[in-house]
């Protein structure tokens, strides 16, 4: 496909690099991680396959041949040829095809998957773009018009058109409800704050990007003796000596050594992905083992894509 316009903030992006991490690379890789594996499975591919992650716009794009793609993620209202598309669905396009995007209604990002995942730059192992390091994705940077995308191979199952995810298995981006597990340092926050973590309202703040997001709302007082630096993880909840907590997301820092007093669950964190600053979070306080049955729930929609 040829980029026509390339969106607001539009990059290549898979599951990241997370086997860099030791070498003080972060992760990063797609922010809705679930979007982006149902657009692949959709259109066909190995879930790992790169997607295009579109920040609050969507880009237009017109198919140089005939391809299959999916859309999931934010609701943009996609459109082929000025006709509106559905979402979470799998659609043929014939060469001369246009997919553009009227403007964003719900979320944040949407992902773009094409049948045989899109080519890209390859750095330690992965193609998702990484901006602070220029590398990876469409030579390390945003896309823009005049961009070529081409595609990285074959699909690994038959491209079929109408394939689509039920909307009962999808993510409920609307309620801003996030699930975490208590942390290593959640004693420090004691009883109250505790309580005042998992029930009070914070907002995500205009400091918001794919490193994290600075919330806004209550002052959490998790003082006590300095830490040393630890690893790190998507989904950590730091809280710094202002007090204002900090959500780390995809291309989060490898060490800290702010308290973490809690983790946002994994099969929370495709809601992280799609909120905006001035949206409204609240923490629901979760054990490993319910963590580990909404995965698995997750897991199992997925797996539904592949029948």
């Amino acid at each position: 496909m040829r980029v026509m316009k390339p969106g607001l903030f539009t990059t290549v992006q898979d599951l990241g690099r997370p086997n860099a991490i030791s070498a003080g690379v972060p992760p990063g890789g797609a922010m809705d991680r679930f979007a982006h594996r149902a657009a692949n499975l959709m259109a066909g591919n190995d879930e790992g396959a790169a997607t295009l992650e579109c920040t609050l716009s969507g880009p237009g794009l017109i198919a140089l041949e005939p391809c299959l793609v999916a859309i999931t993620g934010a609701d943009f209202d996609p459109h082929v040829n000025d006709e509106p598309v559905q979402m979470w669905t799998s659609i043929f396009l014939s060469e001369g095809d246009e997919l553009s995007f009227a403007g964003r209604r719900s979320g944040a990002r949407a992902y773009i998957a094409v049948a045989g995942g899109i080519e890209g730059d390859r750095w330690l192992g992965s193609l998702s773009t990484y901006m602070l390091a220029a590398r990876g994705g469409m030579h390390g940077r945003l896309l823009k018009a005049g961009d070529e995308i081409g595609i990285a191979g074959q699909p690994s199952a038959p491209a079929i058109s109408g394939r689509q995810l039920a909307h009962a298995l999808r993510p409920r981006y609307s309620d801003h409800t996030l699930h975490a597990i208590a942390g290593p340092h959640i004693k420090r926050l004691g009883a109250e704050g505790r309580k005042t973590l998992f029930g009070s309202p914070f907002s995500v703040s205009r400091d918001a990007d794919r490193m994290g997001y600075r919330l806004e709302g209550p002052v959490l007082d998790a003082s006590g003796d300095e830490l040393l630096s630890f690893g790190l993880t998507a989904g950590a909840i730091q809280v710094p000596r202002s007090g204002q907590p900090i959500l780390l997301m995809a291309d989060h820092q490898t060490a800290g050594g702010y308290p973490v007093v809690a983790t946002v669950a994994s099969a929370a964190m495709p809601v992280a992905a799609q909120l905006l600053p001035g949206d409204e979070v609240t923490f629901a306080e979760v054990s490993i083992e319910a963590a580990l049955r909404m995965r698995a729930a997750q897991r199992a929609a997925l797996e539904l894509l592949r029948s």
